[in-house]
């Protein structure tokens, strides 16, 4: 995406209808563009928002109705095994907030404000996450999936660290969409797909557990991921299982 689009993204919707402009939202888009040469791409994308933000990861995770398609950039380990652990469990602070459509804030994973993510929590925080937040990605109506951030001790974003996620997801979403508007029809824009884990292995196998049982595509996933987690294995792990025919879901 040219930097150009990100100063077009700059003037964008906000979901209470209102015009974003103004001195914060044009100091974060200069940090976001610093030293990407007129080019952004997912990964890069990722590392931009980690250091505006001063987080120690961030993912951003596709979703469509039901489906999460996966993560389109993470910056480290960790934060890939967060965005993989929400994919194969189905739940976590990215999922609720596309779900929920609001921003999702939990201070420390030890020490929960509310109760919730029983199996998401425990497995965070057992590869290093204390903290984590997300914040939905929609441009208008559109809802795209969600902003994941984590921290490696406990609290909560500071009042500056929130309202610059507010602008830095907005500013996302524009750059989903407008990339992949310059896609091939029918295709995934390069600059999306280059650095994503769509797991695509998955979706394969939720159709194919779709037709075996009768089911929607959805209930199929519920389905995978409930025998992955009852059976102590990853989603992609049983997914594979099914695509290669050695496993059958009766």
């Amino acid at each position: 995406m040219d930097t150009t689009l990100w100063r077009a993204a700059l003037v964008t919707v906000s979901p209470a209808g209102v015009l974003m402009a103004g001195e914060r939202h044009e100091r974060v888009l200069a940090m976001l563009s610093a030293g990407s040469e007129g080019k952004v791409s997912a990964r890069g994308l990722c590392e931009a928002v980690t250091a505006v933000l001063g987080v120690n990861g961030t993912g951003v995770m596709l979703m469509s109705g039901e489906v999460a398609y996966g993560s389109l950039c993470t910056t480290n380990e960790i934060t890939k095994m967060i965005e993989e652990l929400q994919y194969s469990l189905g739940e976590g602070p990215s999922v609720d907030a596309y779900n929920q459509d609001r921003v999702i804030a939990e201070p420390d994973l030890a020490d929960p404000v509310a109760a919730r993510w029983s199996a998401f929590a425990a497995a965070a925080l057992q590869v290093g996450a204390r903290a984590v937040f997300a914040f939905p990605l929609r441009v208008g109506s559109v809802r795209l999936g969600a902003l994941g951030l984590y921290a490696d001790r406990p609290g909560y974003l500071s009042d500056d660290q929130h309202a610059d996620a507010l602008v830095v997801a907005d500013v996302v979403a524009s750059w989903v969409l407008d990339t992949q508007a310059r896609a091939p029809l029918g295709g995934v824009a390069a600059a999306l797909d280059s650095d994503a884990d769509f797991h695509l292995v998955a979706h394969n196998a939720a159709g194919m557990v779709s037709i075996q049982l009768g089911v929607s595509v959805a209930e199929a996933m519920l389905r995978l991921r409930a025998y992955a987690f009852g059976h102590g294995r990853t989603l992609t792990s049983v997914a594979e299982d099914v695509v290669e025919r050695r496993f059958r879901f009766e």
